[in-house]
């Protein structure tokens, strides 16, 4: 990925943040009053707005100088999604939580996935973010040991089965993971108001996911 910087955005900050996925449908009116609707893209695209967890002087410090060294829209960077930031439903990962590829005796590089939904359209979200030594992967239920028989580039979410460990055909390759979001800054300013409250603030700080 391009002009991208693997370093996370303030945690505290990030937090107390307000955002999530967005899609683009396209719908068309018919003249019966039917509709007909498409989806104009595969994968969501999230958006974020971290200006809510701007609230001390430090904060808005450590935005700024954030922001500087990003360049404003020109580096992307780590965000984490407080709401969805792992592949657990609830608790910590295990190396069950998500299917991600099913083995054919040759392949050794498999994408961390995230499933969404299940009996009518699941939707699988590519994880290019994994945080590093947060992955763990197993083969038909059996953990997989990282270093030695499997490993996962945490700059790219790419599973690697290293040699003499690959996959049997039909084996069931599963994962589980805590995951950022690759997003750069949507504004190449930053309104910073010090009257807003006592310490300072920024009333916006606009995100957006950058797409693998």
């Amino acid at each position: 990925m391009a002009a991208f910087h693997e370093v996370l955005f303030p945690l505290d900050v990030a937090l107390k943040s307000a955002g999530g996925p967005e899609r683009r449908t396209e719908i068309v009116t018919l003249g019966s009053g039917r509709e007909e609707r498409n989806a104009r893209w595969a994968h969501s695209r999230r958006r974020y707005d971290a200006g809510y967890g701007v609230k001390t002087l430090a904060a808005l410090s450590a935005v700024v100088a954030f922001f500087e060294e990003r360049r404003g829209r020109l580096h992307g960077f780590r965000w984490r999604d407080r709401v969805d930031h792992s592949s657990a439903v609830t608790g910590a990962p295990t190396p069950l939580d998500q299917p991600i590829g099913t083995g054919d005796g040759s392949t050794t590089t498999f994408p961390l996935v995230k499933t969404y939904g299940g009996l009518h359209a699941p939707y699988r979200r590519p994880i290019v973010k994994p945080v590093a030594g947060s992955v763990l992967v197993a083969v038909n239920g059996v953990a997989q040991a990282d270093g030695t028989q499997v490993f996962c580039d945490p700059a790219t979410g790419v599973v690697t089965f290293l040699t003499g460990h690959v996959p049997a055909s039909g084996a069931v390759i599963t994962a589980g993971f805590l995951f950022d979001v690759p997003v750069r800054f949507d504004t190449d300013y930053l309104e910073i108001d010090l009257s807003a409250f006592e310490a300072g603030a920024i009333p916006t700080i606009p995100l957006i996911e950058i797409r693998p």
